[in-house]
C-alpha cells in the first residue's frame, strides 16, 4: 500500500516556492537590464560596463544566495547585499542615473533574507541610503532615489508578510503530512492485524470443524473398544494374550481414547466462540483443559509446573476463562527460551480466588507494561501477533468482576496474577 499523495510533501513545496520566486526575480532582473540598456542605448562603451558588472552581480547572488526557507548566514547576506549596492552605483554612475536602474532597490528588498529582525534591516537599508546618498550628490533628484527607497520598503514588508504566511502554511503542512503518515502506517498495521484476525477466525471455524469431523468416527471406536472389552471381562476362559488384552492393553486404549475425546471437546469448546451461558465451574479444570489445548506449543519450549489447590465452585463462563489461560500461556511461552518455565498455581484468599502465572522469559520494560493491555498492542513483528491476546484477557477479567496484576522486570520473567471473586456479579460480555 502506498502513500496516499492527498497533500505535497513541505520540503517539495518549499523548493516549489523557492524555485518559482528565483525565476521570477531571474525574470524582473534582466528585463530590468534590458530597459537599462534601451536607456543609453548608443553608448556602447557604458552598454558593455553595465553588461559586465550585470553578469558579475548575477554570479554573486546566484553563488552566495539561499533558498527563502532555508538558514542564511548573516556574512554571505551581507556581502551580497553589499555587492548589489556596488553594482547600483556602478549603473547609476555610468548611465546618469536612469530610471530602470532605480528598479533593482525593490527587487533587492524581495529577494533578502525576511527571517533577520533589525540588523538585517539595516544591512538591506543601509546600502539603498548609500545609493540615494550618492545619487542625489551625483546630481540626481532627490524625489527618484526617495520614491524607491520607499518602494522598496514596501516591497519588502510585503514579501515578508507574505513569506511569514507561507512559513506558516508550510509548517502545518508538515504537521499534517506527518500525521498522515502515522495515520497511513496506523492503517497499515490495521489491515494486517484485521487480515491476521482473519486467519485466525478462519483457523478457528476449520479447528471446530475438524473436532467435529473427529468426534463422530472416536466415538464409533470408543463403543466399538468398550464393547469388545465388556465382552472379553465377560469370556471365563481367555489364552494369556487376550487376558494380558483385557487387563493392560484395553484399559489403556480405552484412556487414550478418553484423553483423545477430552483434547476434542475443549477443542470444540474453544474454538466454537458462542455466547456462553453462566454456569458453575471449577477454575482447575479450566486450567488442565488450557494445557490440553496448547500442550503440543507449549511443552516443546519449556516445562510446566502446576501447584493447584482445590478450589470452590464458581459461577462464570469457563469458556472464557479457558481462553484466558490458553492467552496467558501462549505469552508466556512466547516470552520464554527453551528449557525456560512456566508456572501455575491457585489458590483461595478470603472470598477471592487467586490465579499466578509466572515464567522466566525476557521480562518487560516499563513503558511496555503501561501499554500491555491496550488492543492491538504488540511487541511482535507484524503477522507474528495481533496484540489483541491480553486485551482479551482484561476484558474477561473485567466481566467477571475481577482484576488482573503484572510484574516484570527485563531479564527476570513476568508474573500475571488474577484475582476473582468467588461470589462474582453476573458477568458482562467482555468490551474487547
Amino acid at each position: 500500500m502506498s502513500a496516499p499523495e492527498t497533500e505535497q510533501d513541505p520540503i517539495g513545496a518549499a523548493g516549489n516556492i523557492n524555485a518559482r520566486l528565483l525565476r521570477f526575480i531571474l525574470l524582473a532582473v534582466v528585463i530590468t537590464h534590458l530597459l537599462l540598456i534601451a536607456s543609453v542605448w548608443g553608448q556602447w562603451k557604458t552598454i558593455a560596463i553595465i553588461t559586465g558588472t550585470f553578469f558579475l552581480v548575477v554570479c554573486l547572488n546566484l553563488t552566495l544566495a539561499r533558498p527563502v526557507f532555508s538558514e542564511q548566514t548573516r556574512l554571505t547576506e551581507t556581502i551580497r547585499l553589499m555587492g548589489n549596492m556596488l553594482a547600483n552605483l556602478v549603473y547609476g554612475h555610468v548611465t546618469g542615473w536612469q530610471l530602470p536602474m532605480w528598479l533593482y532597490l525593490p527587487l533587492d528588498a524581495i529577494w533578502v533574507d525576511t527571517r533577520q529582525e533589525r540588523q538585517g534591516l539595516y544591512v538591506l537599508f543601509g546600502p539603498f541610503l548609500v545609493v540615494g546618498a550618492v545619487a542625489i550628490l551625483d546630481g540626481c533628484p532627490p524625489l527618484v532615489p526617495l520614491v524607491f527607497i520607499i518602494l522598496s520598503v514596501i516591497a519588502h514588508a510585503i514579501s515578508r508578510v507574505r513569506m511569514h504566511l507561507l512559513h506558516q502554511v508550510l509548517s502545518r503542512l508538515a504537521y499534517r503530512h506527518r500525521e498522515l503518515a502515522r495515520a497511513h502506517e496506523e492503517l497499515a498495521q490495521a489491515h494486517e492485524r484485521a487480515r491476521e484476525q482473519d486467519r485466525l477466525s478462519s483457523l478457528g471455524m476449520l479447528a471446530a470443524g475438524v473436532a467435529h469431523e473427529i468426534n463422530n468416527p472416536l466415538a464409533y471406536v470408543k463403543s466399538n473398544v468398550n464393547s469388545l472389552y465388556r465382552d472379553l471381562r465377560e469370556e471365563k476362559k481367555l489364552s494369556p494374550v487376550l487376558s494380558e488384552y483385557v487387563t493392560e492393553v484395553l484399559p489403556a486404549t480405552m484412556e487414550g481414547i478418553q484423553r483423545i475425546a477430552t483434547i476434542v471437546s475443549d477443542l470444540r469448546r474453544f474454538a466454537r466462540g458462542d455466547p456462553e451461558p453462566l454456569a458453575a465451574y471449577d477454575l482447575n479444570d479450566e486450567i488442565q483443559a488450557a494445557l490440553r489445548i496448547t500442550h503440543s506449543r507449549i511443552e516443546a519450549r519449556c516445562r510446566v509446573v502446576l501447584k493447584l489447590r482445590p478450589l470452590p465452585r464458581m459461577l462464570g463462563r469457563p469458556q472464557q476463562m479457558a481462553q484466558v489461560v490458553v492467552n496467558l500461556l501462549i505469552n508466556a511461552a512466547q516470552a520464554t527460551s527453551d528449557e525456560g518455565q512456566i508456572s501455575l498455581s491457585t489458590r483461595q484468599e478470603g472470598e477471592q480466588v487467586v490465579l499466578v502465572v509466572q515464567d522466566t522469559g525476557q521480562g518487560m520494560t516499563p513503558e511496555v507494561k503501561e501499554k500491555l493491555f491496550q488492543p492491538f498492542f504488540s511487541t511482535k513483528p507484524i503477522g507474528e501477533g495481533t496484540g489483541m491476546g491480553l486485551a482479551v484477557v482484561h476484558g474477561i477479567v473485567s466481566a467477571h468482576g475481577g482484576r488482573i496484576e503484572v510484574e516484570s522486570q527485563p531479564g527476570k520473567g513476568s508474573t500475571f496474577t488474577i484475582r476473582l471473586p468467588l461470589a462474582a456479579p453476573a458477568p458482562r460480555a467482555p468490551g474487547v
